[in-house]
């Protein structure tokens, strides 16, 4: 028997909910948890996993990013990681005119050295070989 009890079963029942520690935890192992092997395959897949972006390729090269909201900004990747908190260096953010959305009307504020949180980020987009090109939805008047 253990832990002194009367009873016929294999837990310890001292006092307050059987199988149970003072820390709330189980002083017993049940079934379903991780075993040995298990462990080994969750440390293998958890070394595979990588990055969604790879952002490497455009280290030291000018790259656009948009964020939720509306901001934008423009600068040189130096680095990011696994959740896409991006560093840009020379960065400038491009204002658009709020009260007309229609005006292309547009101007720059140059901002240095900037870190951008990557949940706030909707678009990474490099800018070398992409150009503003006319809306195809819109009607002429």
């Amino acid at each position: 028997m253990r832990g002194g009890g009367t009873g016929t079963g294999h837990y310890s029942r001292g006092g307050g909910n059987a199988g149970q520690t003072r820390g709330g935890g189980n002083s017993y192992h049940r079934g379903g948890g991780h075993q040995a092997g298990s462990d080994d395959r969750d440390n293998k897949e958890k070394k595979k996993r990588d990055a969604i972006f790879d952002l490497k390729k455009y280290t030291d090269k000018s790259v656009r990013v948009k964020f939720t909201g509306g901001r934008e900004v423009t600068g040189i990747l130096k680095g990011s990681d696994q959740l896409l908190n991006i560093v840009l260096d020379d960065a400038y953010e491009t204002l658009h005119n709020s009260e007309d959305m229609e005006s292309s009307e547009t101007r720059q504020r140059h901002i240095g050295l900037v870190v951008l949180r990557g949940p706030s980020i909707i678009l990474v987009s490099p800018t070398d070989g992409s150009e503003e090109i006319e809306n195809p939805f819109v009607q002429a008047e």
